[in-house]
């Protein structure tokens, strides 16, 4: 599907996953059948699962985002005047508002240039292609929806230098075989002249760390929990997310932070999709995301296993975010 705008032309491609019933039906089986009981991260992003991760970069105890934020405006300047990107390539792009740092950095600049910004949630694309063409008259827009694991080939016709930017500290949501994979495909949309450009979240004090998944306003609990809502759309299920709890902790053998949700009481809910019904024994947990933290040394090896060599590592004054930018 294709989208226009009526004043500021914009394009927005949209790709249903094929099969995307399926695919939930056959994560929710494997994940619920492992111990412990998992499911991927992705179902998170429905549109009000996107809004509620829009407010938790807000939040005081996520310092995240304030911090790549900080480190883009420092040196988006310097990166787009040495690199020249003719498009930049946004995964997981979401509401775009940390890229307005570089994009106001290749404004400065008075060239041509194409935004894609890539996403699993089409209304979160939108919500940022009207605001941008609007902020940056002069940039021309083509939005992808689509799950980077299937769309990425997808992505438009390079239209010259590129620029693809993976910020958030989403790398770090991966388990090391699948960050693997992604950054090899992430490298296979680069040629020589390109840059990657990826935001990873430090090692460093855990509780500090902790307290970003689990901040005093409870928008992290309702963002976790608003995963067993979607379940019940797509799964035709009846879990009543009152009887769970959030739960995140650090985990120091792994460098992880791993979200869980934990049954208060006992439960037994049907998972229509499934043609079974799932039992949950009070305190038993189901765990729905991990977000590992990095050395400089470990995105060094990142890269590596990819083909692409570390040009630039870029962190705040504490060392807790970095930016990273890689080339082939």
């Amino acid at each position: 599907m294709t989208t226009d705008a009526p004043s500021r032309p914009f394009r927005i491609d949209v790709h249903p996953r094929a099969g995307a019933a399926t695919e939930l039906v056959a994560d929710v089986r494997r994940g619920f059948a492992e111990r412990p009981r998992n499911l991927p991260p992705k179902y998170f992003y429905d549109a009000r699962g996107s809004d509620l991760y829009e407010e938790i970069t807000r939040l005081p105890e996520y310092y995240q985002a304030r911090t790549e934020l900080s480190i883009l405006r420092t040196v988006a300047s310097g990166l787009v005047e040495r690199h020249a990107p003719a498009e930049l390539i946004e995964i997981g792009s979401g509401s775009s508002r940390k890229t307005e740092a570089l994009l106001d950095a290749i404004a400065l600049e008075r060239r041509p240039a194409r935004y894609v910004p890539f996403d699993v949630c089409p209304e979160a694309i939108l919500g940022a292609a009207q605001r941008l063409a609007a902020q940056y008259p002069w940039l021309s827009i083509h939005g992808v929806a689509g799950d980077f694991v299937r769309h990425l080939r997808h992505l438009p016709r390079r239209r010259g230098r590129r620029a693809v930017a993976f910020l958030g500290g989403t790398i770090g949501n991966l388990e090391p075989v699948e960050r693997a994979a992604l950054v090899g495909e992430l490298a296979r949309l680069l040629q020589p002249g390109d840059v990657l450009i990826v935001g990873t979240d430090l090692q460093g004090d855990a509780e500090r760390i902790r307290r970003a998944y689990d901040d005093a306003a409870g928008v992290t609990a309702e963002f976790n929990l608003n995963l067993l809502r979607v379940l019940n759309r797509g799964l035709d299920a009846d879990f009543d997310p009152t009887g769970f709890e959030h739960v995140a902790r650090y985990d120091d053998e792994y460098g992880r932070v791993e979200m869980w949700l934990r049954a208060t009481r006992q439960h037994s809910v049907t998972l229509g999709a499934l043609a079974q019904t799932l039992e949950l024994r009070s305190g038993e947990e189901i765990r729905t995301e991990i977000s590992c933290k990095f050395t400089r040394r470990s995105v060094v090896e990142m890269y590596e296993s990819a083909g692409l060599r570390m040009a630039e590592w870029h962190t705040d004054p504490e060392g807790r975010f970095a930016l990273s930018v890689a080339t082939k």
